[in-house]
This record gives C-alpha cells, structure tokens and sequence, in this order.
C-alpha cells in the first residue's frame, strides 16, 4: 500500500514538472526593437515595452538597431525566423522596412508599433496625435511671443513625428503672418547629430542675432543644445522663449532652472506608450479580443501634455 502511495505521489510530481517543463518551453515570447537606443526617448519607450512584458512573465528579447536601416530589417528578420509570438518596434520605419512587416504578418507574428507610423502589416502604432501636439507647441510659442515678432527654429525632417511637427509650424505661421521665421535649421541624420545642432544653430544665432524673440526645435535634445549655446552666449530666462517637444528629467529640470531658457515642452508619455504596445498585445493575442476594440484603425493615439514653469513641478523628480 505505501508502496503504491509513493508511486502514486511521485508520478503526480513528475506530472506537475513535465506540465512545468512544457510551460516554459512555451511561454509567450515577444521580441522588441528599439530604433537607436542612445536616444533616450527610444530607449524610454523600448525599455518600458521590456519590463511590462517581464512583469506578465513573458520572454523578452530586446534589440538596438543602432540607428541603422540595414540593422533593423536584419533584426525583424531574425525575430520572424525565431518565430516570435510578437514584436513591438519603438521609433521603427515601417516604409523602409516594408518587406519585413510583411514576412511577420504572413507567419502570423502581430507587429505593434511604437511612434513609428503606420503600416498594413501591423496591428498599428501607439503613438501621440502629432499634428495636435506640433500645433500647440507652436502656439504656446507664438503666445508667449504675443504673436509677433521673429523666431529661429531647428528642424529634423529624418523622423516621421518631428517632420510633421515641422509642417505644423509651417502652417501655423501661414495664418499668423506677424510672426517670422528668420531661418531654420536642418538637422541631419548623423551618429554627431549634437555637434551638427550646435554648429548650425550657432550660425544661426550669429547670423541673426538681436533679431529673434523665439526658438522652436522639433524634439529636446537639439533644444538642449540650444539651451547650452545661448546661456553661452550670456542670454537669461526670458530674454527668449525655447519650446521643444518630448519631456524627460532633464527638460523639467531645464524648464525649472532659473538660468536656462527652455520655456516649456510637449510632453510624450514615452513609457507609457511602450507598456500600452504590450497591454494591447496581450489583450489582442493572448486574450483574443477584438483588435478594433482596442483600436479603430492603423493608430492608437495617446495624449501630449504641455508642461511649462506652471506645471513643471509635478514631473519633477522628489529630491533624495
């Protein structure tokens, strides 16, 4: 009798270890690129995506392209050969990388994009509505301005969000023809993007100083490196209005600082647009709801939120 309790108890033991064994052989594994992860906005993004997928128990494979096409269409492919249950790409090209969405769609491997764009082979892209935060970021500018007067603005047409952020400017001075834009600058598409910011915008500010009441840049970092040439330059907080788009630590504490001249920013909850790409995707392909539930078309669009000297404190980090 005992002997046959023993069998008994340890056969269900294997039991629970074979059935163990066979859950871990076949947890949810999803596979999540990160565009260039020495942005901090793309890393942000990427690495909120990674945690949330930790967090439910899930396999992660995290990659970096490193900021090049070629890289990242070989990591997609790599990802659809392993047969991933997902992806998430953060800051992905999905013009570029058209032939490899479409491999991932055709073996059934649901591709989530992150501030991305749009394309028919993912389910769609989390991101901020950019030609609503573009526009605000203009005319927070332009009020503070009074609506008159010439700006400078630092541009980078290498990214979907900020080129459209761009055009935004653009057509918002198209109606408010009191206020100009002097000159801008073109970012490029370099690995010393910081070194092409500071040697245009200084061109710029020689070229045109005393002229400007305003600077408009398309994303932080190059405001920061403007922030840094004009306090350089011996400028205060309010001798000119700087807004930029994105938000981070180091913005708000900018935005805070009695010495620097960034005015205020759009902020883009880049964490959590990266841990919503893994809610949806366990909602849509583990628990098989409805995609159009979730999102009605090719976006899922979250908010931007403006944050100036009278908000900045809340996002602030507590001091230790």
């Amino acid at each position: 009798m005992n002997r046959f309790i023993t069998r008994t108890l340890l056969a269900g033991v294997f039991a629970v270890q074979a059935l163990a064994a066979a859950g871990a052989a076949h947890a949810f594994e999803v596979g999540v690129i990160a565009f260039q992860m020495s942005s901090e906005t793309h890393a942000r993004a990427a690495n909120a995506a990674s945690e949330a997928a930790r967090a439910k128990g899930w396999t992660v494979t995290q990659l970096n392209a490193e900021g090049s096409l070629p890289k990242l269409a070989e990591q997609l492919d790599t990802l659809v050969n392993k047969k991933v249950d997902a992806i998430v790409v953060a800051m992905g090209k999905p013009v570029e990388t058209d032939a490899q969405l479409q491999a991932a769609k055709e073996k059934g491997i649901p591709v989530v994009g992150v501030m991305s764009g749009a394309s028919p082979h993912m389910l769609f892209d989390v991101e901020v509505n950019e030609y609503a935060t573009g526009a605000q970021s203009v005319l927070y500018l332009l009020g503070k301005m009074g609506y008159q007067g010439n700006i400078l603005s630092a541009r980078f047409d290498g990214n979907s969000g900020t080129r459209i952020r761009g055009k935004m400017l653009d057509a918002v001075l198209s109606e408010n023809t009191a206020v100009k834009d002097l000159a801008k600058f073109s970012m490029a598409r370099t690995q010393s993007w910081r070194d092409d910011v500071r040697n245009g915008m200084q061109a710029l500010f020689l070229r045109n100083q005393g002229q400007f009441k305003g600077v408009w840049a398309s994303f932080d970092g190059q405001a920061y490196v403007i922030d840094d040439l004009l306090q350089a330059q011996g400028m205060k907080k309010g001798d000119i209005t700087l807004v930029s788009v994105d938000g981070g630590p180091e913005t708000y504490r900018r935005i805070a600082d009695p010495n620097s001249l960034i005015t205020a920013t759009m902020m883009i909850p880049f964490e959590q647009l990266g841990a919503t790409a893994i809610d949806a995707i366990d909602r849509i392909v583990v628990k098989k709801e409805p995609k159009d539930k979730i999102a009605a078309g090719p976006y899922l669009f979250m908010d931007s939120v403006l944050v100036d000297a009278g908000n900045v404190q809340k996002f602030l980090a507590p001091a230790k």
